[in-house]
């Protein structure tokens, strides 16, 4: 059996990169850091933030992982059509002439 730690950071990146549940778990960390009631009450020094600074950390991590390479795929997709000719301005004018 998988470490436990390790199964629940899989979870909370293959939950992340869903586009259905996304906002969904973006909205329940932030509550969850925000909130007083803690898996390790913040009352208590060190301990009780290290769960909030972990959810943070895990947060800033995969939704910049994720916005990289959502720019990333809109970089490829320009250049894809660039080269292609789809993206161009350089449009020519062609007078055809029927050849009997």
């Amino acid at each position: 059996m998988s470490n436990p730690a390790q199964s629940l950071y899989n979870w909370y990146r293959n939950t992340l990169r869903n586009p259905k549940y996304r906002w969904w778990l973006i909205l329940g960390t932030a509550l969850y850091i925000i909130s007083p009631i803690d898996i390790a009450p913040d009352f208590i020094p060190i301990i009780g933030q290290i769960d909030d600074v972990v959810l943070v950390t895990l947060l800033v991590s995969e939704v910049s992982q994720l916005l990289i390479s959502r720019i990333k795929e809109k970089q490829d997709k320009e250049v894809v059509a660039t080269v292609d000719g789809a993206g161009t301005s350089d449009a020519v004018d062609v007078n055809a002439v029927e050849i009997n």
